[in-house]
């Protein structure tokens, strides 16, 4: 006898980010062990690793503030839209 089940757009979402989160933190985790050891290269069986320290300038936010009118921040905003999709879960007693 085969079942045949529909799971809902939303559940098979919710699903999938909790598996996404799950793996984005493991992979924070091996980030961080990767830098504890401070390695330039690590070598494994299906692939190497380099580890580079890299510089990144970003706008001050704050020294803007102080260096602009309000006005003149104003003028340098541009709108941007994105999707916000939000996982909220339901009680649901067995």
């Amino acid at each position: 006898m085969s079942i045949n089940v529909t799971i809902p757009l939303a559940d098979r979402y919710a699903a999938a980010k909790a598996a996404a989160d799950a793996a984005n933190a493991a992979l924070d985790a091996l980030k961080d062990e990767i830098k504890e050891l401070g390695l330039p290269t690590l070598q494994g069986i299906t692939c190497d690793l380099t580890l580079s320290l890299v510089e990144q300038k970003r706008l001050d936010q704050k020294k803007v503030a102080q260096l602009l009118t309000a006005e003149q921040i104003e003028a340098c905003k541009s709108p941007v839209l994105m999707h916000n999709i939000r996982v909220k879960a339901k009680g649901i007693e067995a």
